[in-house]
């Protein structure tokens, strides 16, 4: 498996390019902003780009993915319940994009819905979607070859923000627990911001799934 994170947008969040070794083509992760960077680093990679998945329709996720899809063809997917992510993109806007000081191209609607248990897949590739809502009503993670790219759920010793519109601490920590903490110890985590982890790291030294769990025994 191929596969580059790149930080990008004055979020700093995390894009990833994830490709197969076997047929060149990519799939591009939370294409967030600076399209032509994300571009260009999957160029040097020889990757096609043939599918855009966001985790979650915040606007520090897809603020590149109209760009992008324009430029490669390739479909745009995420979760069914962040069908309208434009809508998603305008209230984050309101809240943070004056604050920071930019502007964001609007997304364009999905040209496939997500669901709980599908597979993506992109060349030989295979990643099953697990819908875990919380941080937004569609939040979604990627499980596959070892690895879960978690968007904006689980970080390294912490979780993803539930004071958003569409969001529930109750919700995510449930999902974080039937969802992520089933992994293997080893899977590498790969979040929507910040260093990667593992499971077994966030089993063992997470303090909100310590406290989550010491509250539901």
């Amino acid at each position: 498996m191929i596969l580059k994170m790149l930080m990008v947008g004055p979020f700093m969040s995390n894009c990833y390019i994830v490709g197969s070794e076997k047929t060149k083509e990519g799939m591009i992760i939370d294409p967030g902003a600076d399209a032509d960077t994300i571009l260009n680093a999957a160029k040097k990679l020889g990757l096609e780009v043939k599918l855009i998945v966001a985790t979650h329709s915040h606007l520090d996720h897809i603020g590149a993915v109209k760009q992008i899809k324009e430029k490669t063809g390739a479909p745009f997917a995420m979760h069914e319940a962040e069908s309208e992510p434009s809508k998603s993109m305008e209230d984050m806007a309101r809240i943070f994009g004056g604050m920071m000081g930019v502007s964001f191209n609007k997304a364009p609607l999905p040209d496939k819905l997500l669901r709980d248990g599908d597979v993506v897949e992109i060349g030989d590739l295979k990643f099953t979607v697990l819908h875990i809502p919380g941080h937004s009503s569609g939040g979604i993670a990627l499980a596959g070859k070892g690895v879960v790219f978690s968007g904006d759920t689980l970080f390294q010793f912490s979780i993803g923000r539930t004071d958003l519109p569409g969001g529930s601490y109750s919700q995510l920590m449930t999902g974080i627990f039937s969802k992520l903490m089933v992994l293997p110890d080893e899977t590498i985590v790969y979040s929507g911001h910040g260093p990667q982890t593992t499971i077994g790291a966030e089993r063992s030294h997470n303090p909100f799934v310590h406290d989550w769990s010491s509250r539901n025994r």
